[in-house]
């Protein structure tokens, strides 16, 4: 399909170009904050901007570099921005540089007023609780905090067999430690899970009401790369994985209509009134890659409007068609 035969709104094309796996935290003050991956997948940077789409335009810093050799010198990944307990802090996944797939969490922290200006100090991986926790290729890291209590949820392969990649939840003792063991909340089972790679990776959590979604991301990073679902009350224990819902088809796929191919890793704010939720997420303007579509630098950041039918959060490029 020719890229250029659709109606182009704002929620069809880029909102920032080659910037992959986006994350938009928006303070207390209401000033968001944009991270995402770089193509180079060799640095983290960061934008502010009093204004949600005023990030658009915003002067890009880097904040820190990957290690010459080493951990964290290798495939820089998914970088988030979370405010906790007074501190700024920068999760984000990395290999080492003479073996660049041994992916694992790290974070970093900033204790100045200003993330942009101040001083990023490494606090090296994330602490698990037990031996069993991160022990393969581990990424895509969110946290979130819920009736006064921090959760940390990401993707992580099995260390033994096939190598799967399955979402898991735990609580947090720290910014920067586990507290509890890991519980697995989802695993690919379904065959649009499984197309290329069996993946289950990207979280990103919503609430809305009584209410607490997470979206995921499914298979390979080409046409295929999908969204997924999970649900769970408010009221219910977040850590009983019987107690979360997911959705049996994707919630949000490849739309060739709309010029969206692959779209996925994705996450949530609230419009500058507050609103309204509006969705972050990447996705390519074609489905033509050459060579490894991992490495392919046109993953682009859009932005979508989120939806609501029942409750329940529907994420449609056509609800979003505004003249």
């Amino acid at each position: 399909m020719d890229k250029n035969n659709y109606r182009k709104t704002l929620y069809n094309e880029p909102f920032i170009r080659n910037r992959a796996d986006p994350y938009i935290y928006r303070h207390v003050d209401g000033t968001c904050y944009f991270t995402a991956s770089v193509p180079e997948y060799d640095r983290i940077i960061l934008r502010r901007s009093s204004t949600l789409l005023g990030l658009k335009d915003e002067r890009e810093i880097t904040v820190w570099e990957k290690h010459k050799k080493g951990i964290m010198g290798a495939h820089i990944w998914a970088p988030e921005i979370h405010y906790i307990n007074g501190g700024w802090y920068i999760y984000f996944a990395a290999g080492e540089t003479e073996n660049i797939w041994e992916i694992r969490p790290y974070v970093l922290e900033c204790l100045d007023e200003d993330p942009i200006t101040g001083e990023w100090k490494e606090l090296g991986m994330m602490e698990p609780f037990d031996e069993y926790t991160f022990r393969d290729f581990s990424l895509d890291m969110t946290v979130f905090e819920h009736k006064g209590a921090w959760y940390c949820v990401w993707a992580e392969k099995v260390s033994s067999g096939k190598k799967i990649s399955n979402l898991y939840i735990a609580g947090m003792e720290s910014p920067c430690k586990l507290s509890t063991e890991q519980v697995t909340l989802s695993a690919p089972d379904y065959d649009w899970e499984r197309v290329g790679f069996w993946v289950n990776e990207g979280p990103g959590v919503l609430k809305h009401e009584d209410k607490i979604y997470i979206t995921y991301s499914a298979s390979a990073t080409g046409e295929c790369y999908c969204m997924g679902m999970l649900s769970i009350k408010a009221d219910e224990n977040l850590m009983d994985k019987n107690a979360w819902k997911k959705e049996r088809t994707p919630v949000f796929q490849t739309d060739r209509e709309n010029g969206i191919f692959g779209p996925g890793h994705n996450t949530f704010v609230k419009d500058d009134d507050g609103n309204r939720d509006i969705m972050v997420y990447h996705a390519r303007q074609y489905d033509e890659i050459t060579g490894d579509p991992l490495y392919d630098p046109n993953r682009h950041t859009y932005l979508m409007e989120v939806g609501w039918n029942q409750g329940k959060p529907v994420f449609d490029v056509e609800h979003n068609m505004k003249p």
